[in-house]
């Protein structure tokens, strides 16, 4: 009797908890169920009829998502998605994922043509770096303008037509600047790239903080600077409150409008990569696939067989010939990265250190500009690999130069 009646127990707590799992999984799918989310924090601008009318016209549509690891993880981009399907049934979506964890606005302007715009002319186009930009790049006001506007403005050139939508996710220093009544520099850098090309944001960050102020919320439950299902729902909500009310407007399609002047003058405008091929390099350069089993520290495989402009030595010297206003970098810098000195049309050269506060233990991906701020034209620029070093080596892994 006590053996049937331990079996019923145990019976009915495995039920129990089946049946939590599954009102968590329902609530991880459609937090509106549990949460009233504002829309205080959905700043809708501009309107977003070219892509419902493509998506109902022509029964087609390119929806791309560029940002970082919160872009690229199982996030907010899956479950818009599938309210992109669910919303128009009978249209054949092509969705690009560009995500690329620990990457930042800079490196997103960047590589916009090779990711993104190289699948086609986008209808629908999505934008994250906010918590990159604060917690992996730790860049300043300008550099974050100049990342998002050099994202926004290829989009917008490519196809005058595309619908965009720019997104603040959130990390713990963020939502404490943000409950001291205070605007992240990220986020707030970003909203004026969106202000100025009237673009739509969901302040993700600001809702968060707001829901947990009002105890709807614990960052526990949202999961976290990588949200958990139910913290990434809380953005598809948002965005899926934002599309549905300006799909409801009338209107057809028409181009997007440009402003006369961009917010800043060396934006990223023309960001691009630069083939590693195009510079000569003494012998101590070598283009080659890094022998990774032979290196210290954790690779990501997405980077492993990638060749590379490899030096390991102190004096080693390379040169390009450019064009443009910027020059850089895209490198792994891992547990052994040197400090490159940079010299650009025979100006005193300058240290870039290429170590990062992830590279103790990881060949980290970053990218690191040079000068931003060249007058338009023809450069030369010499590159030599430092004596001084912040790691135990002085390791150069650059995939691409960069510049704009």
């Amino acid at each position: 009797m006590k053996n049937y009646v331990l079996k019923t127990y145990l019976i009915f707590c495995f039920l129990l908890i089946g049946l939590l799992a599954f009102q968590t999984d329902l609530n991880a799918e459609n937090p509106l169920k549990i949460l009233a989310v504002s829309e205080k924090h959905i700043h809708k601008r501009g309107s977003y009829q070219n892509s419902k009318q493509k998506f109902v016209t022509e029964k087609s549509g390119h929806v791309a998502f560029l940002g970082g690891s919160i872009t690229e993880m199982k996030g907010y981009r899956p479950m818009v998605c599938q309210f992109l399907e669910k919303t128009f049934p009978e249209t054949k979506f092509q969705f690009t994922n560009a995500g690329i964890s620990s990457t930042c606005s800079n490196t997103g302007a960047f590589r916009t043509n090779r990711d993104v715009l190289s699948q086609g002319p986008v209808d629908l186009f999505f934008v994250e770096f906010a918590v990159n930009d604060d917690q992996d790049a730790r860049h300043s006001g300008t550099s974050a303008i100049r990342g998002m506007e050099g994202v926004i403005a290829q989009i917008r050139h490519y196809n005058p037509y595309a619908d965009i939508v720019m997104v603040h996710f959130v990390n713990p220093s963020m939502l404490e600047t943000i409950q001291q009544k205070k605007k992240p520099l990220s986020s707030s850098s970003h909203e004026r790239v969106a202000r100025h090309y009237d673009i739509s944001t969901i302040d993700l960050a600001s809702e968060v903080a707001r829901l947990i102020q009002e105890k709807q919320l614990t960052w526990k439950q949202f999961g976290g600077t990588h949200p958990a299902p139910f913290g990434n729902a809380i953005c598809a909500a948002m965005i899926e409150k934002l599309l549905t009310k300006s799909w409801q407007e009338t209107g057809s399609r028409t181009k997007h409008g440009s402003p006369e002047k961009p917010l800043d003058p060396y934006s990223f405008q023309n960001g691009r990569l630069i083939d590693v091929k195009n510079a000569k390099s003494d012998s101590d350069w070598i283009i080659e696939v890094p022998k990774w089993d032979t290196i210290t520290g954790s690779k990501r495989s997405r980077f492993t067989s990638i060749p590379m402009l490899c030096a390991t030595k102190a004096g080693a010297e390379t040169e390009l010939a450019f064009n443009g206003t910027a020059l850089g970098v895209f490198i792994v810098a891992g547990p052994d990265a040197g400090i490159l000195e940079v010299s650009i049309d025979g100006g005193p050269f300058q240290p870039f250190d290429l170590y990062h506060h992830y590279s103790k233990g990881l060949h980290y991906p970053r990218s690191v500009v040079f000068n931003s701020e060249l007058k338009p034209g023809k450069h030369q620029a010499k590159i030599r690999v430092s004596k001084k070093s912040s790691s135990k080596g002085h390791a150069a892994r650059i995939m691409y130069f960069v510049g704009n």
